[in-house]
Formats: C-alpha cells, structure tokens, sequence
C-alpha cells in the first residue's frame, strides 16, 4: 500500500456538486467558464448551474424545446448558447434571471450540421461545422448575430482552447490534418496545418486519430497540442503508448518538440497542473508526472522524456454522501480512476454518475526524495507556484551537516533563486534558513562562512540589495571564532555592502577588535551621507582635534557647535587638547564677528572659566 506521503496528486477537498445524470437529468460542462450544467427535462423542471464560485453559479427555467446538445454562457455570464440541433443555436440574454425571447442563428447550408459552439470573447462566438467554421458577433440589445468570418475545410471534430482562443480542426480521412485557428475579438487566424504521424495507418482509411486523444494545453507559457499515440511509432525508449507534444510556432506549421514514454497501454486521461503533464492511466489506478523542462534524451530533434517520479494514485478521497434509511450523513471511501471519469483542462476531472467535479492538485514534498540532483530538485520547484515554502525546507536541508553539499552545486541553488525574482527573497533565507544554520559550531565554522560569502556574492551578482541582517550573520560569525584578519579583507575587498547599521556594528567591537573603529569610520565616508555619525563617534573616541579636522574638510566648521566640542576636549582631560580646541573657537568667533568672545547664546560661560584656571598664570 502506499504510504501517506508518496501521493503528489490529491483532488479538491471540497468538489462541486452537482445532481447526478439520470434519465430526466442531463449533465454538460462548459470548460470556458468552469460551468456545470444540469438541465432537467429540457430545462422545464429547471437548469442548476454550478461554478467554481457564488457569482458563477445560478439557477433558472426555460422552455423545453427539444433535447439539449449543447449549452453556454458567454464570458461576461449575460448571454446563454443553446444548441439543440445540428442546424440551429438558440440565444437568450440572462440579467439575473433568463430572458423570455430566443434569437436564433442557423449555420450555413442545408447539409452542413453544427458540431459544437464556443465563445470566443463576450460577444463573438464560433460555431464549428463539419463544413469549417463560422464567426459570428452577438448583439444582446438587437438580439441579433452577424456573421464576421468563415472558413471552409472538411471537419472530422474539434477541440477548443479557452485560455488562449486556441481552436483546432481534424480533417482528411484519418483525421490526422490538425488546422489550428486563434480568435482575438473580431478577428479569426488561420495558422499553418500539420500533420500528425500515425503509427499505423488502416486500409481501408477510416479516421484513426480521435478527439478523445487529442488536447490543448499551455505549457510553461507556450501553446501546445497534445497527442496520445495508443501505440509508439518508434523504438526509442520502448514499446507502448507515448505522448507527443507539437508546440506552435509563430510563422511555422506546429513543432513536435517532445514525446512522453508512458511505457504500458490501456485507456489514458491527461490534465496540466502547473505546466507538468499528468497521465492517469485507468488499468493501474495511477497517475504520471512529466515536466519537459527536466532534461531528457534528444535525437537532435525531439526530446524523449520518461516520468520524473514512478507512477503513483492519487490520494485516496472520501465522500460525504446521504444513507438510507435515515438519510444520515456518512464519509465513504470513493472509487479513483472510476470508468465515469471525464477529464477536462487544465486540472478538472469530472464524475457525472455521482455528481462531482474536482481540480486536480499537486502535492510538492512526497516529489522531493525522488530528485538525487538537488540542483534539479531546486529547478523543477523554481517553475512550480507556491512552492516557496517547499523551497526554503530544501535550501535548509541542503546546508545540514549530513548534506555534504559541494559548495560549487550551493553556488548554483543560490543564483537560481537570486535569478527568480518574487520566489525567495533574502529575508525569506535568513529566517527560515541561515538563522539556524549560522548557530552551528566552531567545528563547521570554514563552511558557514563561504556559504554566507557565496549568498552574498549571488546577491551582488544579481544586483540584489544585501541586507543588513545576512552582513550582521557574517560578521558574527567571524567575530565568535575571532577571524579578525578575514573581517578586515571582506571590508577591504568590499565583499559586506557598506551601510550605516553596518558601521554601528562595528563599532560595537572596539573592546575585542580596536581597529574595527576606523574600519568603522572609513566605511562612514565612503557613504557621503553619515558625516554626524563620524563626528560622533570621533568625539567619543576622544579624537576631538580629528573630528574639527574632519569638519574643516567638509567646509561646515562655522555651524558646529563649540559646546559640544569643547565639552568632549573637556573630557580628555589633556589640557593640551582643550587649548587647541578653545583657541580655534576663539578664531572662529573673529573670523565671524570680530571679536574672539563668545556669544551668550552658545552658553560656553563654563569653558571660559576651565580656559582661564588652566592658563590664568600663563
């Protein structure tokens, strides 16, 4: 059996439910907007329909007209598409509440049939046609429809793309001649047709490349058409069924760029979560997880890529369902992989016998034993969303003593995630990770050191502002095991990013490293903006002559105050000093009013005094 942490798939604990399908219940799905739909009796006794959220969901009647093929809203929720026949779709506006006057759009010609609707923005919908396609514009006021654009080309069936408009056609005798459209409003593009390769063609031809093997997706960003060959083509990588992923190109035909080996056969099922390719296999009851960007087997043109981890169920689900005979609510276990599955993109799995719609999720940590790569490891979760917490227990473990992580392969975990902006930021790793592992003992000091300096340099490299707390971490660190020489050389060769906490801290280790202090004061200068600060700290080392010295340089030395300089020579207790430091008052005073006194609102009263004991004999 296995274990609780080896399942990376889960479905939603909390599914849309929805009445189950039954002789007077009819269920469809409208992936655009995540609808189900419910139309009991042809919509007389009522059409329940349930979103992923309140404002999607709703309920209403209609008029049975007729069995129900199809039915849609339109992104913005204000029109409902109701197909009915091969022939004809019926409108109705919707506010709240349906419309009480259909509008209908028949297609064109009398033996053309309808093969199915979408939307292609709020007002533009396509009907696709075994004679091509038909653009039409929708105009709820008027209730009306005008055509925009139509395409002729035998179709076989289709499949529609919502998220990126993308809708492709099959045509010719196998059904292997793929014709990609892109809709954007008013506006349908025909992009360049392909065909896909079969691995047996029958005689007689019949068509042999089915919608039910075919699917749209988005892959890292990039549109893709996704293919199920029931039987693989080629020997490379073994016998059975396998996945081939044709990407579009912007001028070219799409591009088969990689093939998934599935290695079994049997009936398949494929969603995208986080642009990874899960394949539930129905025989085994488990699921396959490819990321075609871990690197795999190239030819020189398609890359061949086998499952990142081996195949695993899905976690085992509970349901919350009403028993007879006192209609008491009970948890039981519910069958995965069931035969009434019907998958959706990206991640919905549907199960219409029971009533219950479910996204498909993934679970993060039971894949992390399964990466012997940690550099790998750190590149799959980098492209997975809300991986940040999963990242920072990685980069955690990896620096723990039984890690034994060269130091070249840390170097490279820390520039990814300096190259990823909004992932893990700084204050991020210095909480959750070098906090802790910068407590570590005297016997990994060598190591705790370049790690903190190789973080840093990834920062700087990055152009990634340094913060303080990960600087204050090394220098602690070198101060604990009195590296002093080492502190002297990173402020040297500027490997600690100068600031003015920073300076503070040094200053701080006069007592155990004195030339900290003009470490301290040099880094001062170089910032231009902490001329206060190096007078302070030059007055309270003493050091009053260098502070007027200092002042003097920077011009300021008539808007100083000479109380606080004459306080601090003072407190030297060298009169020596304290003649210096008065007598360059005194020429100050004459310099700006022509007399050496001071002024009574400088409040020296007392210095004059200490002047005059000191030299009243001289």
């Amino acid at each position: 059996m296995t274990d609780e942490k080896d399942y990376f798939l889960e479905l939603s604990s909390n599914p849309i439910r929805f009445e189950p399908v039954s002789k007077i219940a009819n269920v469809f799905f409208d992936d655009a907007n995540q609808q189900v739909f419910v139309v009991r009796s042809g919509g007389a006794t009522g059409v329940v329909v349930k979103g992923p959220d309140d404002c999607k969901s709703t309920d209403f009647r209609m008029d049975d007209k007729g069995d129900v093929v199809s039915i849609k809203f339109s992104p913005d929720l204000k029109v409902l598409a109701i197909q009915r026949s091969q022939k004809s779709v019926e409108f109705v506006n919707f506010s709240g509440a349906i419309d009480s006057v259909e509008y209908s759009q028949s297609c064109k010609g009398k033996a053309t049939n309808i093969l199915g609707i979408a939307w292609t923005c709020a007002n533009e919908i396509v009907f696709v046609t075994d004679h091509g396609i038909e653009l039409y514009q929708v105009s709820s006021e008027k209730r009306t429809l005008r055509s925009l654009k139509t395409y002729t080309l035998q179709v076989n069936w289709f499949v529609y793309q919502p998220e990126t408009s993308l809708l492709v056609l099959s045509s010719g005798p196998l059904g292997n001649i793929l014709h990609p459209f892109q809709f954007k409003p008013g506006v349908a593009t025909r992009l360049p047709k392909f065909e896909v390769d079969l691995p047996i063609i029958p005689k007689p031809p019949r068509v042999c490349l089915l919608e039910r093997d075919v699917t749209t997706a988005v892959l890292y960003g990039k549109c893709v058409i996704v293919v199920l060959r029931h039987q693989a083509r080629t020997s490379v990588g073994g016998t059975g069924a396998e996945i081939v992923i044709y990407t579009l190109q912007k001028e070219a035909p799409p591009r088969k760029t990689d093939i998934l080996k599935l290695d079994t056969s049997g009936r398949f099922a494929v969603n995208v979560v986080d642009s990874l390719v899960i394949v539930h296999h129905q025989a085994s009851k488990k699921s396959m997880l490819f990321d075609i960007k871990l690197p795999g087997y190239s030819d020189g043109f398609v890359t061949y890529h086998r499952p990142v981890v081996p195949p695993s169920p899905i976690r085992p689900l509970k349901l919350k369902v009403t028993l007879p005979p006192n209609n008491s609510l009970e948890e039981v276990s519910y069958e995965l992989y069931s035969p009434n599955w019907v998958v959706f993109q990206p991640n919905i799995v549907i199960d219409a016998k029971i009533g219950c719609l479910w996204y498909v999720t993934l679970r993060l940590e039971p894949l992390l034993a399964h990466f012997e790569d940690k550099r790998q490891l750190v590149d799959f979760l980098l492209q997975r969303s809300n991986s940040k917490d999963v990242l920072l227990g990685v980069c955690r473990r990896l620096l723990e003593k039984d890690s034994q992580l060269p130091l070249e392969q840390i170097a490279y975990v820390f520039d990814k995630l300096a190259a990823k902006e909004g992932c893990v930021d700084p204050s991020d790793m210095y909480v959750h990770v070098f906090s802790k592992f910068a407590d570590e003992g005297e016997d990994r000091f060598h190591f705790v050191v370049s790690t903190l300096v190789e973080y840093i340099r990834s920062l700087v490299q990055h152009q990634l502002p340094v913060p303080y707390c990960h600087n204050e971490l090394l220098i602690n660190a070198l101060v604990q095991n009195r590296r002093f020489h080492q502190l002297h050389q990173f402020l040297q060769y500027h490997v600690l990013t100068d600031s003015k906490p920073l300076a503070c801290l040094l200053l701080s280790l006069h007592a155990v490293y004195p030339p900290a202090t003009q470490l301290a004061l040099d880094m001062l200068k170089r910032l231009g903006t902490a001329n206060e600060e190096i007078v302070e700290v030059l007055l309270s080392q003493k050091r009053v002559l260098s502070a007027i010295r200092f002042v003097q340089n920077l011009g300021t030395s008539d808007s100083i105050s000479a109380r606080k300089f004459l306080e601090a020579a003072r407190m030297t207790e060298d009169p020596s000093i304290f003649f210096a430091v008065f007598k360059f008052f005194e020429h100050r005073n004459e310099s700006l009013r022509g007399v050496p006194e001071f002024a009574k609102g400088e409040h020296c009263e007392q210095y004059v005094k200490h002047f005059e004991a000191l030299y009243s004999d001289t």
